[in-house]
């Protein structure tokens, strides 16, 4: 091989190897851009799903505060609801225990219904207006019935504050009885300072209605004590009612008194006899019942 062809040769070598260099350099530079783009399309995927994951979560978060502010508006909700439902509960219970004695009215709702009880010792007593009718006949039905609701009304609040039992009106006549259920005549006293109060109230009432040319309400107020059988009768409009002769006697004692006097048999004076005083009348016949200790209370 002569010195031209050598020098040919290693040009030729020369050459082959720099396109070799070029070729790897290129190969290198490709597999380079290969890695890139694939490290840049882990990243977009990691950033896609930290997108999702972060977005997941704020759906979780705000589905969760959105069950919260439900949650919190359905109580709120229900606790209206069951307040005007305790309200209505308490309008009831009210309602019954204006109608019968909470005694009565707590047998009643456990049972359904209620048994008649005796009670050994129990204060009643009546009031009505002398002369009614007449007044009846000086005033418009209207007014007549306003008039009577109003003295009432005085009378419901005078034995409400000496804790006895309103039994019923009857026409212009007033019931109420103490010691249901304890008895034991310790409400005699009671019994009597409320009648003291009806007739104070009685009196100043009809100063008033005197002053403006209106029919005086002058009541008798008689008491007596005693055994009484008490009861719910009927099974609709429940009506608490006592009965016995102590019931009987306290009507005849109210009918023998006088208009703004309290009018007391024997045995209601035994049980207040230190505490009020009372002057003794005598032995006054009443009607069915014979002759009966009678005082009037004194004012």
């Amino acid at each position: 091989m002569t010195e031209e062809q050598m020098k040919t040769s290693m040009l030729l070598m020369q050459q082959r190897f720099m396109l070799d260099s070029v070729v790897y350099t290129a190969r290198l530079d490709s597999l380079s851009v290969a890695n890139w783009n694939l490290a840049l399309r882990e990243a977009e995927t990691s950033q896609k799903f930290f997108i999702a994951a972060i977005a997941a979560l704020l759906i979780l978060a705000g589905g969760s505060l959105f069950s919260f502010v439900r949650a919190r508006q359905h109580a709120r909700v229900m606790e209206e609801k069951n307040v005007t439902i305790r309200e209505e509960q308490q309008r009831s219970e009210n309602l019954l225990l204006n109608i019968l004695p909470s005694l009565v009215a707590e047998e009643l709702k456990k049972k359904g219904h209620t048994n008649a009880r005796y009670f050994e010792d129990v204060s009643v007593l009546f009031a009505d207006f002398i002369g009614f009718s007449k007044i009846a006949e000086q005033l418009k039905p209207e007014q007549l019935v306003t008039e009577l609701d109003t003295a009432f009304r005085a009378f419901d609040e005078i034995i409400a504050k000496y804790n006895l039992e309103k039994i019923k009106t009857i026409g212009d006549a007033y019931m109420c009885a103490g010691g249901l259920p304890n008895g034991g005549g310790s409400q005699m006293r009671d019994m009597v300072n409320a009648a003291l109060d009806m007739q104070k109230w009685l009196a100043v009432w009809n100063s008033g209605r005197q002053a403006e040319g209106l029919p005086r309400f002058d009541a008798r107020i008689g008491i007596h004590r005693g055994p009484v059988v008490a009861g719910v009768v009927g099974s609709k409009k429940f009506a608490f009612d006592i009965w016995g002769d102590t019931v009987n006697i306290a009507a005849r004692v109210e009918q023998a008194g006088e208009g703004g006097k309290i009018n007391i048999s024997g045995p209601a004076y035994e049980a207040i006899k230190n505490k009020i005083p009372c002057e003794y009348r005598g032995k006054i016949a009443a009607k069915n019942k014979g002759e009966i200790d009678m005082y009037f209370v004194e004012n």
